[in-house]
């Protein structure tokens, strides 16, 4: 136990309050999305609903046409139908082009994103500054990787997981990587407290 203790006297002062605040910040997100939120489809459903339709917006508007975005509807064991609150449907000639999930929404890129800002210190109005510039990047990168998602979809089938998997993941993650580093170039750690 004493090893312990003195090896995490050993972590600088800014990078323990740091790490205490990420660590504060992350247990309650988690709280109050599991308890209220992901139940509520308060952000989830409007936030897939917007990916979808801004997707379809930006196909429809750059030379390609036919995209629609429709609410993924479910057979229950009866044989009735009722619509999904946790997905979308991006529909090309009939066609599902893409199946948008609440996971791919980038709720929790933005939780990560503002939780970081959060947790590092700066001004207050910096803080609001950046949290709207960066979560309206990482909007536009969301939507312009579904759609290209569909465009790899509907041209390059064989292609789909990989890009899906990896190259837009690390698109995306880097992007938000690089929001980080430009925030964190002026920060000044010396005077840091709780």
């Amino acid at each position: 136990m004493n090893r312990l203790k003195s090896s995490l006297q050993d972590i600088p002062l800014p990078i323990r309050l740091f790490l205490g605040k990420a660590l504060l910040f992350f247990i309650v997100w988690k709280i109050i999305y599991v308890s209220f939120l992901s139940h509520s489809k308060l952000l989830d459903y409007p936030l897939t609903s917007h990916v979808a339709e801004a997707s379809v917006l930006v196909l429809n508007n750059i030379g390609l046409s036919g995209f629609t975005a429709e609410r993924d509807v479910i057979e229950k064991e009866d044989g009735t139908f009722f619509e999904s609150n946790s997905a979308m449907l991006i529909v090309h000639n009939d066609k599902v082009s893409l199946f948008i999930a609440d996971v791919c929404n980038a709720l929790e890129l933005f939780v990560l994103y503002i939780g970081f800002i959060i947790c590092m210190p700066s001004s207050f109005w910096r803080k609001v500054k950046y949290i709207i510039i960066g979560v309206i990047i990482i909007d536009v990168v969301n939507i312009l990787r579904c759609c290209g998602l569909i465009y790899i979809n509907e041209n390059s089938t064989e292609y789909f997981e990989f890009a899906h998997h990896y190259v837009f993941k690390i698109v995306v993650y880097g992007v938000t990587f690089l929001m980080w580093i430009v925030y964190s170039r002026k920060l000044s750690f010396k005077n840091e407290t709780v």
